[in-house]
Order: C-alpha cells, then sequence, then structure tokens
C-alpha cells in the first residue's frame, strides 16, 4: 500500500505506484513530493550535504507489526527538471525516484554493494515499461 501526499506546486497525473511495489512488499510506504528547502534541509540532516537531492529514503528500522516500510521525499524542481532533460514525463520521472526510493526501503543500497541495487532497478524499470533513463545516469 501506497501513501502518497504531494506538498509542492507540481502537477502530474495517475501515477500507478501501488502497481510498482505489488508482490514486493505488503507494508505501508509513505511518498512526499517537497519543494527544495525541505529537501535540502533533510538531505543535510540525514546524509550531511547541504544541497539539494532528488530523492531520499527513510526506512522504518523498527520490527513492529503493522509500521510503515519507511518514507520517500523527492524534489519537485528535480522531478520537473529531469523528466524535461530526458525526454519523458513527470509521472514517468516520479515512477523512477519511487522505484529507486523503494529498493532502499527494501535494504538495497548502491553506495555500498556490488551493482544489486542497480540491477534490481533495470529489472523493474523494464517489466513496467519505464523509460531507462535511470539506469544509465551516474
Amino acid at each position: 500500500m501506497v501513501y502518497f501526499e504531494n506538498q509542492s506546486d507540481l502537477e502530474f497525473g495517475e501515477l500507478g505506484l501501488e502497481r510498482l511495489i505489488e508482490g514486493m512488499s505488503e507494508s505501508l510506504v509513505e511518498v512526499y513530493v517537497l519543494n527544495d528547502n525541505e529537501m535540502i534541509e533533510l538531505n543535510r540532516d540525514f546524509r550531511q550535504k547541504n544541497e539539494l537531492t532528488d530523492v531520499l529514503s527513510f526506512p522504518c528500522d523498527a520490527v513492529v507489526p503493522n509500521l510503515p516500510l519507511g518514507s520517500i521525499v523527492m524534489s519537485a524542481s528535480l522531478i520537473k527538471q529531469k523528466a524535461k532533460e530526458f525526454g519523458h514525463s513527470i509521472e514517468e520521472e516520479l515512477q523512477l525516484l519511487f522505484i529507486h526510493g523503494f529498493l532502499h526501503l527494501l535494504g538495497f543500497d548502491h553506495e555500498v554493494d556490488s551493482g544489486e541495487h542497480r540491477q534490481k532497478e533495470e529489472e523493474m524499470i523494464r517489466k513496467f515499461g519505464l523509460p531507462a533513463s535511470l539506469i544509465v545516469r551516474v
């Protein structure tokens, strides 16, 4: 199940995020689209990087029944910018970032693994017919 809240002025249509995680988790995943100031603040507070980033994931570490798997926050301005840069829709960019963040909630971490995170992203992107732009990003 996905709880989605747009706290920005970014406009978009249907996202279908539930279908992207079907069969992978029965826990709630919270998703928030935020403005730049909130994203910079979260990135600074939790990653010690005082800069804008496109997506952050916050897993719920407690093993307690019925708690969410975690939260994913995304930058509205970078969603819009990257969609334009890579020539796909805002909805597709948001779905790509959701996949990336969701895999972090499941424990994948491209910063320390041997390519498993990127491999799973590529598998999901192909399965759902999404643009391959996330695969080629550095």
